[in-house]
């Protein structure tokens, strides 16, 4: 029998980037019916998901513990949270997170190379879990965490929040599929969104003091900081992100598949691109095209990260 505990966990689908706990009646009616969450990572993309969880309270959901391993990201938050009179219990090490016996659920906005190792930890530890995209560093992990979560019965969702579009987007899959333009002969993503140069470092970069850098590396490589920032520019670096084709452009690659109702990995798919427009400690391509042989019709995604004009203002700084 479903407790309305494990009603409500099962309730959770996307909604601008975290859970949404569907409305009920009864959602309050004892303790057990509160899902306990914690964030694990929020220099960024975390600071929506805290944002989102703390105005679920009437739904049943507590913003019960928050986890990052930059101490000054942690105070300011907990110092903003203390001022809308909401406790939580501060933790750096997310292993201690996942030994936490009152925590239900966890969402996960780390650097993408602790995603997946994340996730699994969370699985074995009778968490539910939502991972920001994208979910892993390759296939391979990626199907780790789908294997734990079905041993030990977990939910686990990942953040492309498009599929929860049910009367825009879907609407116009549909109306696509249905065939009211004909054959679909290909289906294009686009993700045009101008980055900036990081800068070249001048040899290694001091680690913030506030930074435990061994839990930041975590699964990933421990290299000296070779960038002048830690926090972001990650992102353009092969050892901890994917640049702009697994940060931005997988809800594009994702709608893109959607129209052409495929859910599988494409049988081929090639790639060609790369750091285009200036030299520096970024790795990631910043012009790019992907090309996914489906057998319906071919899927298209570009990159496309120079600004239109020398100089131009960088999106995410």
């Amino acid at each position: 029998m479903t407790n309305r505990r494990r009603f409500l966990t099962q309730s959770v689908a996307a909604s601008t980037g975290v859970f949404y706990i569907a409305k009920t009646s009864w959602a309050q009616k004892s303790p057990g019916d509160t899902i306990n969450m914690a964030v694990i990572g929020f220099g960024g993309r975390g600071s929506s998901h805290i944002s989102g969880y703390k105005g679920l309270k009437d739904e049943g959901v507590r913003l019960a513990a928050l986890c990052d391993v930059d101490s000054n990201v942690m105070s300011k938050h907990v110092q903003a949270l203390d001022k809308d009179k909401i406790k939580v219990t501060p933790y750096t090490d997310m292993r201690r997170v996942f030994d936490d016996k009152s925590i239900d659920a966890v969402s996960i906005a780390t650097p993408n190379h602790w995603h997946a190792l994340a996730s699994i930890w969370a699985i074995q530890a009778g968490k539910d879990v939502y991972v920001e995209k994208p979910v892993s560093h390759c296939v391979w992990e990626g199907r780790q965490i789908v294997k734990a979560a079905r041993k030990h019965s977990k939910i686990v969702q990942t953040g492309t929040q498009a599929r929860s579009s049910r009367t825009g987007l879907a609407a116009a899959v549909k109306f696509v599929q249905d065939g009211n333009l004909g054959k679909i002969l290909l289906s294009r993503g686009l993700c045009y969104k101008k980055r900036g140069s990081i800068g070249k470092a001048e040899g290694e970069q001091k680690v913030p003091d506030s930074v435990e850098f061994d839990l930041w590396c975590g699964p990933g490589p421990k290299k000296p900081l070779s960038r002048k920032r830690l926090h972001y520019d990650w992102h353009w670096t092969w050892d901890y992100g994917n640049g702009d084709l697994g940060n931005q452009g997988i809800h594009q690659m994702d709608i893109a598949r959607w129209f052409l109702g495929e859910s599988e990995l494409s049988p081929v798919v090639w790639s060609v691109g790369g750091r285009l427009g200036y030299e520096d400690d970024g790795e990631t391509a910043n012009t790019q095209i992907i090309y996914h042989g489906y057998e319906k019709a071919p899927l298209i995604f570009e990159v496309r990260g120079l600004p239109s004009v020398k100089d131009g203002k960088d999106m995410d700084k």
